[in-house]
């Protein structure tokens, strides 16, 4: 399900399953962490993570697994790995990067965006609410406007929007990637950990007040997380309550 291959110092690692739209399980988180750590021990100075086929990452495997509260704790563990990852960190979005998907991307140092991809975030259909570390980078990569938008709204990032606001870094397909991440591999490794020290330092991983934990909580533990499951089943649109 992971696939990682070295050019030089680059390191590409794939998201490897594509009949499921790379949606992430237990066996992929394990994997991804697996995959940047062997990259780091073995003297990646920039790494790639692209997915294939049509799309980066649907996100967290519906069929069970964002559910799990043992799943989701080690789904955050690898998003502060990739984020602590001691080199530079790019995201080749190769299509649509969504939820867990779209966490990898901000977890990520830079981002490269095909220009069909999209990136959103559409919790708030399935009844479930995202941590406070995803709001926080969300809002210091697009703005507090367009943040509201994505998490309230539910509405896309497309790549061209993406570009204007400084998220995506560049347009192109993952060859584009790979040729950037081979020019950043030849800086100087000690002055660009410095600087990804101080971006990763926004602010995100500060401790989030109890009552706002308090309430990402009620909607986990929420009637309605239970109807949008069986509504998936059943393929109809859930009917939320709020309780």
């Amino acid at each position: 399900m992971i696939v990682s291959t070295a050019t030089g110092n680059v390191t590409t690692i794939e998201l490897a399953r594509e009949e499921k739209r790379n949606a992430l399980n237990e066996e992929m988180v394990e994997g991804l962490s697996k995959a940047f750590t062997k990259a780091v021990k073995d003297g990646a100075r920039v790494i790639v993570l692209t997915g294939r086929g049509k799309v980066f990452s649907a996100g967290a495997d519906l069929s069970g697994p964002v559910y799990d509260e043992a799943f989701l704790d080690q789904l955050v563990a690898l998003i502060k790995q990739i984020e602590s990852t001691p080199v530079p960190v790019i995201a080749a979005l190769n299509g649509a990067a969504l939820g867990a998907g779209l966490q990898l991307a901000m977890a990520a140092d830079l981002r490269v965006m095909v220009p069909t991809a999209l990136a959103g975030i559409p919790a708030a259909k399935i009844g479930v609410a995202i941590d406070e570390w995803t709001i926080r980078r969300l809002t210091s990569l697009v703005g507090t406007g367009l943040a509201r938008g994505m998490l309230i709204g539910c509405d896309p990032l497309t790549a061209e929007k993406a570009e204007a606001l400084g998220f995506a870094n560049r347009i192109g397909d993952l060859a584009v990637a790979q040729e950037w991440a081979a020019q950043i591999a030849l800086l100087a490794p000690l002055t660009l950990r410095h600087y990804k020290l101080v971006f990763t330092g926004d602010g995100a991983r500060d401790e989030a007040p109890a009552d706002r934990t308090e309430a990402m909580r009620a909607a986990w533990l929420s009637d309605d997380v239970q109807e949008a499951r069986a509504a998936r089943v059943e393929k109809r649109a859930p009917v939320f309550t709020g309780q």
